[in-house]
């Protein structure tokens, strides 16, 4: 179900004595119409169906609405339109329903020149997104490869038993691209070999994934790592950017299915971020798993904002004219 944005959720405050300079997302922000010339267009994905499925703590679906009230007080930095498209409702247990009608929902974004800017809501987010990119780039792009970014503790490259889940949706976009006869690029960044069993590194080294795991990434080793990041970008012409929250250290982001209990450390991922962002390659960015139910005095909900406020700043410098 397509549910229109509610505006309530943007406020907070403002500084009228500084004038344009000192406005914040909730005085810049619109709500989504046909007409609006392309921006940022957060759209939400209201969903813990895949979570519950995958065995995990549900509440993701309130996601969308909390990283709102999390971001109106974010500043204004960037001079592209921002806007809000609303959310994808999965409605009682029909998660593929939802994944389509998000895909869809995304894929006429992208149409209009919109960079999608979307809030989970759990993993299974990643399907969904998927199927929208997937369209436009058959519609527009057909010559054009895509690479697959995912920061995350988890591979999610679960076969669906006998459903998908927010466990399975890297598979489900593997066997998408051979049905399609494309090639499946998928970068793991964060990987957690506690949060892995064996079947699982075996299946990605079986499609040809990148593991890059969580001990890999500290400070001493950084560059190491960006290159990798930066070679892998190298072979493709658009970046699907994902960040699962929960590649945080649990005392960051306990707000989610399962905290991690090492994690990549936020000031690390920041600068990973950016290496990525920096791309100009990124079509679409998504972040996933937050569960405001597991969070402690919104501290979880505000490093998620952090982390919307870096990605839509990152897509803003892309869009920046010559």
């Amino acid at each position: 179900m397509l549910q229109l944005a509610d505006m309530r959720l943007w406020s907070g405050r403002t500084d009228t004595e500084d004038g344009p300079a000192g406005e914040r997302w909730h005085q810049r922000i619109s709500p989504l119409h046909l007409d609006n010339p392309p921006g940022i267009a957060i759209l939400g994905f209201a969903s813990d169906e895949g979570v519950r499925r995958n065995k995990g703590r549900i509440g993701a679906a309130k996601g969308p609405r909390i990283l709102r009230l999390a971001m109106a007080n974010l500043p204004a930095t960037f001079d592209l339109p921002l806007y809000d498209a609303g959310n994808v409702c999965v409605q009682r247990e029909d998660l593929e329903s939802g994944q389509s009608l998000l895909g869809a929902r995304i894929s006429e974004l992208l149409d209009n020149g919109h960079f999608p800017l979307v809030l989970g809501g759990g993993h299974e987010i990643a399907f969904g997104s998927y199927q929208g990119i997937a369209r436009w780039m058959r519609e527009q792009h057909r010559e054009k490869t895509l690479g697959i970014i995912n920061f995350d503790a988890h591979l999610d490259l679960r076969i669906p038993a006998p459903k998908g889940s927010s466990g399975t949706p890297f598979y489900q976009i593997a066997e998408q691209c051979d049905i399609n006869g494309r090639p499946f690029n998928y970068l793991c960044v964060g990987a957690a070999d506690n949060a892995n069993t064996p079947a699982l590194y075996h299946r990605g080294d079986a499609l040809g994934a990148e593991v890059i795991r969580d001990r890999e990434i500290n400070c001493w080793n950084l560059d190491d790592v960006q290159a990798q990041i930066r070679a892998f970008i190298h072979r493709v012409d658009f970046v699907y950017l994902t960040v699962c929250l929960d590649v945080l250290p649990a005392a960051v982001m306990p707000a989610v299915s399962a905290p991690s209990g090492r994690g990549v450390p936020l000031e690390l991922l920041e600068i990973l971020l950016d290496t990525v962002l920096d791309s100009n390659k990124v079509c679409l960015a998504d972040m996933a798993e937050f569960n405001p139910y597991f969070d402690i005095e919104d501290h979880a909900a505000r490093t998620a904002a952090r982390l919307g406020f870096q990605m839509a700043n990152g897509a803003a410098r892309g869009r920046q004219p010559d």
